[in-house]
């Protein structure tokens, strides 16, 4: 026979001072095995779901902090202090810029007149001139060659 309440159905088998024995991990070191109650299990899950919840919760705090101090750091007079504060919460005080530039680009290419002579030079500019950062902080996401003309 089962046992009702408004919200929970507790199964006839259901034994809260039951020993269990159970696999505790500890990341990558070997595993052991424990026997606890179930009972004290349950308060265990409970916990670490509840801790779960408040990790969350300071997580997305911070998160908030970090836009309030990276809004306001270039016209503080008290750099020091915000620099202080995201230090402790490890803030890395950074934006990310999205950015255009227009590079003029000129140079020679030596093409052979008997083997070459059908090459199309703005083609050859166009299949084989790029750009790339040396910087790892600049991405480049695209690259547009117009305008290739002789001089």
């Amino acid at each position: 026979m089962e046992t009702e309440t408004p919200a929970v159905t507790v199964p006839d088998t259901y034994n809260a001072n039951l020993l269990v024995t159970y696999k505790v991990i500890h990341g990558y070191s070997d595993a052991t095995y424990e026997t606890d109650k179930v009972a004290s299990i349950e308060w265990s899950l409970h916990n670490g779901r509840q801790s779960q919840k408040q990790a969350s919760m300071y997580a997305s705090k911070i998160d908030a902090v970090k836009d309030i101090i990276t809004e306001a750091y270039g016209d503080s007079d008290d750099q020091e202090t915000l620099r202080s504060i995201a230090e402790a919460l490890d803030i890395e005080l950074t934006r990310t810029v999205e950015w255009s530039a227009t590079i003029e680009v000129s140079g020679t290419i030596e093409l052979d007149l008997l083997t070459d002579s059908d090459t199309d030079v703005e083609s050859e500019i166009y299949d084989n001139l790029y750009v790339e950062s040396q910087h790892g902080n600049i991405q480049v996401d695209d690259t547009e060659v117009t305008n290739v003309r002789e001089n």
